[in-house]
């Protein structure tokens, strides 16, 4: 299978239903279909050849999800460009990728002359929405065309209803997806149409639909559709699921988004949701119609998840994956969060989950041993799911592939039922005095606070401990938060060692576009005068 194909099945099955849908703007199953064979035919026509990379630099755009699968359909390489990444960031990977033509958003519009002084590979732009011109001459060097234009100067035989098939192949490269960059520049990160056909395969045998209806999902896209969110959209499709795209993940308008348009399935990163917890308007909307409120991307604190349990239903679910094995490696179901609260196994809405159907999941040393059940270690995966390899990165490759598993570079660990959890990133793991502390498991707790919306907890240099533990605090907006609550509050539930030895209150954390926190963002102002690097 090829992701077109998930696309081409909703529309046998429901032509006339609504598959795009974004603002007053909607597009039947049918209609967009027959945009993406006409993207097929005009990428052709460009020049373009199958294997080319062609990128879309976009926010979440109806026009940008039809050039993804007009991509797709013609056998060119999908090279995302996530909107909120820095735009030094987007130019390193469009260089890397060697990429020669790209769709974008007319935001973006300034950004091409630095494009075109910078990228000299790249030769075609295309708008996706309305060109907004430029004064540079650097500029005029790219051959630009709107899109609705490109795609009937490029159409011109009005016989040409679909682009021809291509032959499956289950090795055929589909994507080059950038890794998180939060260590540093981000990889290439290579996956086919074997990957993603595990992905779908490995989603639609473990989210089973929950509705008491015949209709097809309703799938609210706030996330980047860069990102995992993005995905989800793929098993959703061949089930005939109308997508609602948002440019923006304003925590009102989802709330509102969710009640006006029915919508049954959503996945957002834990900012957000904190977002919209803490909104004096949550408990203002339906959310009946939701089946599925997907967490993932980064940790979650259970007692805001226990909050959003009680606003948003029993449809709260977890999974576990990152780009080179994406979105569910694992799998924490309504179910699953359910039966923890009603037997009061509250640590078990830590976990991430049990280990999806078609992926392997092992607890691993340093040395390439498997550890036992209940054994700290780092999390690595094997199975369809993983990535071909960083591209034109062999190093980096073979060293994320050691003892023939691919490495997350989280620790965690297995219990007696089977149920992952995440206890770390590996590079985030404090040494104090000698002793191991996991910011994650304090983290949990500063959580807890009801004047704490988020917090990240790092090691900072410390003569007599090495490293000591330190907190930085951002409040619940109208909030104030007490630095030595929070220390007391450590030292009551973790003890003297783990407790932070010092707190700061910050109005907003540093994130990444997916609202990761940036740890290594708030370590450098800590760390800028000590001896040894971050």
């Amino acid at each position: 299978m090829r992701l077109v194909d998930y696309l081409d099945r909703g529309a046998r099955l429901f032509p006339q239903r609504d598959c795009l849908v974004q603002g007053k703007q909607r597009w039947t199953f049918t209609e967009a279909e027959a945009l993406t064979h006409q993207v097929a035919f005009a990428l052709q026509a460009s020049g373009i050849k199958p294997g080319d990379r062609v990128a879309v630099y976009s926010p979440n755009h109806a026009m940008a999800f039809v050039a993804m699968f007009g991509i797709f359909r013609y056998g060119a390489v999908w090279v995302p460009i996530n909107a909120r990444n820095a735009l030094d960031e987007n130019l390193h990977f469009l260089e890397q990728t060697s990429t020669s033509f790209l769709f974008y958003h007319r935001k973006f519009t300034d950004t091409l002359p630095q494009m075109a002084e910078q990228l000299p590979q790249l030769r075609q732009v295309v708008c996706l929405d309305q060109i907004e011109q430029s004064g540079s001459d650097q500029f005029q060097r790219f051959v630009q065309a709107e899109f609705a234009s490109w795609l009937s100067v490029n159409n011109g035989d009005s016989e040409k209803t679909q682009f021809p098939s291509r032959p499956d192949d289950p090795g055929e490269v589909v994507f080059l997806i950038a890794s998180g960059g939060t260590t540093g520049k981000p990889k290439g990160i290579i996956h086919t149409n074997r990957s993603m056909e595990t992905m779908v395969a490995t989603y639609l045998s473990t989210v089973p639909r929950n509705s008491p209806t015949d209709k097809p999902p309703v799938h609210l896209l706030v996330a980047p559709m860069t990102h995992g969110a993005g995905m989800t959209c793929f098993p959703l499709l061949c089930q005939g699921a109308t997508t609602v795209v948002m440019e923006e993940a304003d925590p009102q308008e989802v709330m509102r988004m969710i009640e006006h348009h029915k919508v049954t399935h959503l996945f957002l990163p834990p900012t957000v949701i904190y977002m919209m917890l803490a909104h004096p308007k949550a408990r203002d909307y339906d959310y009946s119609s939701l089946e599925y409120f997907l967490y993932a991307a980064a940790p979650m604190s259970s007692e805001k998840l226990k909050q959003a349990l009680d606003i948003f239903g029993p449809v709260m679910a977890q999974t576990f994956g990152q780009a080179e094995a994406p979105m569910i490696c694992t799998y924490l179901s309504p179910q699953d969060h359910e039966r923890a609260l009603e037997d009061g196994n509250h640590q078990r809405l830590k976990s991430c989950g049990q280990v999806t159907p078609f992926t392997r999941l092992e607890v691993m040393d340093d040395q390439g041993n498997i550890l036992a059940q209940g054994e700290r270690g780092e999390l690595v995966v094997r199975g369809g799911l993983v990535m071909e390899g960083y591209f034109d990165n062999p190093e980096a490759t073979a060293e994320a592939s050691e003892h023939g598993w691919h490495h997350t570079g989280d620790i965690g660990y297995i219990d007696e039922e089977g149920f992952v959890y995440i206890v770390d990133r590996k590079k985030d793991m404090i040494i104090s005095g000698g002793f191991n502390v996991y910011p994650a498991e304090v983290e949990q707790v500063i959580w807890s606070h009801p004047a704490v919306q988020d917090c990240a907890v790092i090691g900072v240099p410390d003569e007599k401990w090495g490293e000591a533990v330190k907190a930085v605090v951002e409040p619940v907006p109208g909030q104030t938060v007490d630095s030595d609550e929070i220390v007391r509050l450590c030292k009551d539930k973790l003890g003297s060692v783990k407790a932070p030895k010092s707190v700061e209150v910050w109005e907003t954390l540093p994130r990444s576009p997916v609202g990761k926190v940036l740890k290594k963002s708030i370590r450098e102002r800590f760390w800028q005068s000590a001896d040894r690097t971050i």
